[in-house]
């Protein structure tokens, strides 16, 4: 069996879920990347990556470069002797990071690969209304999310479940795999497959304003799932249309009810409890959202303080 020395490179609580398991099962972390500290919040205060806060609690070293072709960087780096280096959630590495070490560099990515490559493959697997999803392992190449893969695991995605619980529960199965890759890599028992490209692949692009609208001319489907897909970061949004006033408002969760009605598409139908939206087969009913300058609601809180007219719309 090769004693592995392992670099990990990470930066949301996604990539701290899978680096906590490596530390519980006893293989030697020498050393961990994550991105540098970037000021957030309306306050602008600096704040820490998750992998950041884990890696100094657990007084492991700790890498932040600002720039992953530094001469002090790759300098640094290649001190550690790492024999194995794990990425999950980072960046793209140029080649002289990914091939450094002798095991090589694998990543961890949350999708079913060669399906749903790119930044955002939790939320694309529940916006196009995929029924199952996964996690890949896969030996870093010179592209994005396409090199050899070593190990894939898949889950269901149930019907109404959002990208925050699906999130949750990948990691736990991303977890179990990248452990079962480490076994395989210790013992020198890999097999890797190379992935085919095909016209039917999907992507999963980088998530923006434009594609977290909702469009209320799609099917109550379409958009029921690109607001679970997008529950509860970064939230589907839409505009809200009232009395001359206008509100962008985040939709968080929805059901739906399909049946024939003679509504206009984007026709408010509020109770003092309900807000229902007309689409072109049906109502999407919202459950929760949040209006600027308020927290996150359920409606009925929301319709304590505010009512409707007969004319309100969204759009």
């Amino acid at each position: 069996m090769e004693k592995l020395r392992i670099v990990f490179m990470g930066t949301p609580e996604f990539a701290v879920g899978i680096l906590d398991a490596i530390i519980k099962n006893n293989y030697e972390v020498v050393g961990v990347i994550t991105a540098v500290d970037k000021p957030a919040g309306r306050g602008q205060k600096i704040k820490f990556s998750a992998v950041k806060e884990y890696a100094v609690a657990n007084n492991l070293k700790l890498l932040q470069p600002s720039n992953l072709r530094s001469e002090d960087f790759l300098s640094e780096l290649k001190s550690l002797n790492a024999n194995l280096q794990i990425v999950v959630a980072f960046r793209m590495l140029p080649k002289l990071v990914w091939e450094m070490p002798l095991l090589g560099t694998f990543n961890l990515h949350a999708s079913l690969l060669p399906n749903y490559r790119g930044a955002a493959p939790i939320n694309w697997a529940i916006i196009n209304g995929e029924t199952k999803t996964g996690v890949t392992t896969f030996f870093i190449d010179d592209k994005i999310d396409t090199g050899e893969m070593i190990l894939s695991n898949e889950i269901e995605i149930s019907n109404n479940e959002n990208a925050g619980n699906l999130h949750d529960r990948l990691m736990v199965l991303g977890s179990e795999t990248v452990l079962q890759t480490l076994v395989l890599i210790a013992a020198g028992n890999i097999k890797t497959t190379v992935q085919k490209d095909n016209a039917t692949i999907k992507t999963a692009y980088k998530l923006d304003k434009e594609n977290c609208k909702i469009d209320w001319e799609k099917s109550a489907f379409e958009i029921h799932n690109l607001i679970r897909g997008l529950s509860p970061y970064p939230s589907a949004w839409c505009s809200f249309k009232d009395k001359d006033q206008e509100w962008n408002a985040k939709i968080y969760e929805s059901e739906i009810n399909v049946e024939k009605h003679a509504f206009e598409i984007g026709k408010i139908i509020a109770t003092k409890k309900e807000i229902k939206i007309a689409v072109k087969d049906g109502f999407i009913s919202i459950l929760s959202l949040q209006f600027p300058g308020k927290k996150r609601m359920i409606t009925s809180e929301l319709l304590n303080g505010i009512s409707f007219s007969e004319k309100a719309s969204v759009c």
